[in-house]
């Protein structure tokens, strides 16, 4: 067993105008004084990151990592969350998720997909010129609208819309693959990919490819009522990834799982800050140990009540306080007999 890598920090929610949020150099310094040891950068953040400069020159992936390393912190991972939303858009989103590119592909779905594909080989260029090994994004989807079955779904709607992904997803995995980085889906609400079972349809349809792997976040279990714990022993083998967030399901008489419409602090299911939802990191942390886990835990803030400097500011500590530094010894060693093959045939009467 290997001890987990951490605190790291997601830094996509914290990104602002005003200083230290507004470049690379401040904000990694905030995190280090706040106790963080890794970040994870979004790279649709252009003042953080050039992704294609990163991508195509290792003098700058270099410089980057400089200005991270000057404050004691590594790079966890990249992170193409918004542009590999934008692999697989259903047309019900086109106008809301133009928002995710840049206005020169704005009312283009082909070109939104194709610069969103482009966006995703530039990050595996990138990741290998920065020395990381995984990668964070999401899926996207297709199939989403008709995530209730009513009115009845057509035969074989839903195997065409993972069909379809699979052979969009297919060469950005095999990029990936030529650059030695994982690529980690986080199984999400609004992707194709939002369980285990979604999760093995597009695995099977990718030939289980090697890099096809998972983003661990657990406060999206807790929103849909998946068993979180449940599911590190069915997929620990390809998780390689881990968001430490919190989250609440407190349903009523009114409202349960899809949350009437309501705004996050009034739904039945909502994000917290770490320790103030409803995970069990404990467990959480000790499954992922237990499994070998040899990753980062990067806390992901994000909170329907409470501010994110107290989140960022709590997060270190109570990530530091869950970490396991892993026994390297048995605990009852110190009752043990020793190895002896004659002793042991004797005792099974075989001697």
């Amino acid at each position: 067993m290997r001890t987990i890598k951490g605190p790291a920090i997601f830094l996509a929610q914290f990104a602002g105008d005003a200083a230290p949020f507004n470049s690379l150099d401040g904000i990694c310094g905030w995190a280090a004084e706040l106790g963080y040891k890794g970040v994870q950068i979004p790279t649709w953040v252009s003042s953080f990151i050039d992704l294609e400069k990163a991508a195509n020159s290792k003098t700058y992936a270099d410089e980057v990592r400089g200005t991270v390393e000057k404050h004691g912190l590594k790079i966890t991972e990249l992170s193409t969350h918004l542009q590999g939303q934008l692999v697989a858009v259903h047309p019900a989103y086109d106008t809301l998720f133009d928002g995710f590119a840049p206005p020169a592909v704005h009312n283009n779905p082909k070109a939104r997909q194709e610069w969103a594909v482009q966006t995703l080989l530039n990050a595996a260029k990138a990741s290998r010129n920065l020395g990381l090994t995984e990668h964070a994004t999401f899926s996207g989807a297709l199939a989403w609208p008709y995530l209730y079955p009513f009115p009845q779904r057509p035969a074989g709607l839903v195997e065409e819309a993972f069909d379809e992904l699979a052979r969009r997803w297919t060469p950005i995995l095999n990029a990936f693959d030529e650059v030695g980085v994982d690529v980690c889906y986080e199984i999400h609400p609004s992707e194709d990919l939002h369980d285990g079972v979604t999760y093995e349809m597009f695995l099977e349809r990718v030939n289980n490819h090697p890099r096809a792997n998972l983003l661990y976040d657990p406060s999206h279990f807790i929103l849909q009522q998946l068993n979180y714990l449940d599911y590190i022993d069915i997929y620990h083998e390809r998780i390689k990834m881990f968001h430490v967030k919190d989250a609440e399901f407190n349903p009523t008489g009114r409202q349960g799982v899809y949350g009437g419409f309501q705004s996050w602090v009034n739904r039945a299911g909502r994000f917290r800050s770490l320790g103030d939802g409803q995970v069990d990191f404990g467990a959480v942390f000790s499954k992922l140990s237990q499994y070998d886990f040899a990753g980062w835990a990067v806390l992901e803030w994000e909170c329907a009540i409470k501010s994110p400097e107290q989140g960022a500011a709590e997060g270190a500590p109570f990530i530091a306080a869950h970490i396991i530094n892993v026994t390297e010894k048995a605990f009852d060693d110190f009752a043990g007999a020793g190895t002896d093959r004659a002793a042991n045939r004797k005792l099974l009467g075989l001697s």
